[in-house]
């Protein structure tokens, strides 16, 4: 364990942003499957808004994102 109060502080930093960044990762995950399973099109627009947020902040990679808006759009607005 650290002994410096700034590596302290840097370890309570690091563990506050873990929750937070997995919380909103898990709530846009459960999202998408919801959108998935109702095919609710008027969703589709805010879940859109949430992949980009976390791409926005680095919780995840822009290719990841992108990679999931394309799977979104082709389920939702295939014909079949």
């Amino acid at each position: 364990m650290a002994n410096h109060l700034s590596s302290l502080k840097r370890i309570r930093q690091n563990y506050t942003r873990r929750l937070r960044n997995k919380y909103v990762y898990k709530s846009t995950k459960t999202a998408i499957k919801k959108l998935l399973i109702d095919k609710n099109k008027k969703q589709y627009s805010i879940v859109i808004s949430m992949i980009d947020k976390l791409s926005k902040k680095n919780i995840i990679h822009a290719n990841k994102a992108a990679r999931l808006k394309k799977k979104l759009i082709k389920k939702l607005f295939s014909n079949s």
